[in-house]
């Protein structure tokens, strides 16, 4: 909040040029991500075949980036420094930033796991991993987010616009404790628990990988390999989200540790916000390069051919 509210009021000594600058980059990635999000929530929700338990997990992770979209409008009205929606939806707006991250960091929590059972525990997985499971996991991860950051901002939820000095500001003041234990829970917790199950995956993938070059060379055409081929190149993919969702929330989360928000230059302070928001733009592009079934569901989208009958039923690996 402090990092938002000091591009806030640095902006205001900035040339008009600058500012329109800063409009446009904002906007062009709240566009894009809304779109590239849209574009995975339709594929994997339209066709039954990508109804598997790790899509459900990009899917969840695709709806709360789709927010993030929205979120970045409301930035986007906050860039001249004035708030002209009221105190109420000043109040929603910071609620639901502080929600849709913590449900994204706990989506990301799901997807290690996920990749961890389904690398380490390669015979259990079916049996651990189901689409049922799964949905609850979602539904806990979503609802537990809502209800802490409920807790957390609970005085500003009950008093909107209680820390406003004047008209036309977007302020909320968190308790110290309130923000260690948001700190806590929303982040060093859950990036803990990804950082070490991702260790322990890299370090199967490893093994694995080369256990499997001996076994192509014996049996070319063994379904195991191809199996194995196929787990850890969703591992590696996944990996991946995950590296480039760690990147770009670390620096508002170490502006957020270590307290320098209020020393930041403009173009510091507007780097880490578009770094964190931008994230959300990313992950797709991410899928369209590893996942055939991403660009081929792209194409089928453009082309209209989803809105044929049965086109749900459509092969898409």
């Amino acid at each position: 909040v402090n990092l938002t509210k000091t591009m806030q009021w640095n902006l205001i000594y900035l040339p008009y040029i600058e500012v329109m600058l800063y409009y446009i980059v904002f906007s062009s990635i709240s566009v894009l991500t809304a779109l590239l999000n849209l574009l995975v929530i339709i594929s994997i929700s339209h066709f039954r075949q990508l109804h598997t338990p790790t899509n459900l997990l990009l899917l969840s992770l695709a709806v709360s980036d789709f927010f993030v979209s929205l979120l970045l409008f409301f930035q986007i009205l906050l860039i001249d420094g004035c708030w002209f929606l009221g105190d109420i939806m000043c109040s929603l707006y910071q609620f639901l930033a502080y929600f849709i991250t913590s449900a994204s960091i706990g989506t990301m929590v799901l997807i290690s796991i996920d990749r961890y059972v389904a690398i380490c525990y390669p015979l259990h997985y079916s049996t651990k991993i189901t689409q049922d499971r799964v949905k609850i996991c979602i539904c806990v991860c979503w609802i537990s987010s809502s209800i802490v950051e409920s807790l957390i901002l609970k005085d500003s939820l009950k008093q909107p616009g209680k820390y406003n000095s004047c008209i036309g500001e977007c302020v909320i003041v968190i308790s110290y404790i309130a923000g260690v234990a948001d700190l806590t829970v929303s982040f060093v917790t859950p990036i803990t628990v990804i950082v070490i199950l991702y260790l322990r995956v890299f370090m199967v993938v490893v093994s694995q990988t080369r256990a499997m070059r001996s076994q192509v060379a014996t049996f070319p055409l063994h379904s195991s390999v191809k199996a194995k081929k196929s787990q850890m190149k969703a591992a590696k993919t996944l990996g991946v989200v995950v590296a480039v969702f760690l990147l770009c929330m670390f620096p508002s989360y170490c502006v957020a540790l270590t307290g320098e928000d209020n020393s930041l230059s403009t173009a510091s302070a507007t780097f880490v916000i578009c770094l964190f928001y931008f994230n959300s733009c990313l992950n797709p592009i991410i899928y369209a390069f590893f996942y055939p079934w991403f660009r081929k569901s792209i194409r089928l989208i453009f082309t209209l051919q989803i809105v044929q009958l049965n086109s749900c039923d459509t092969n898409m690996l």
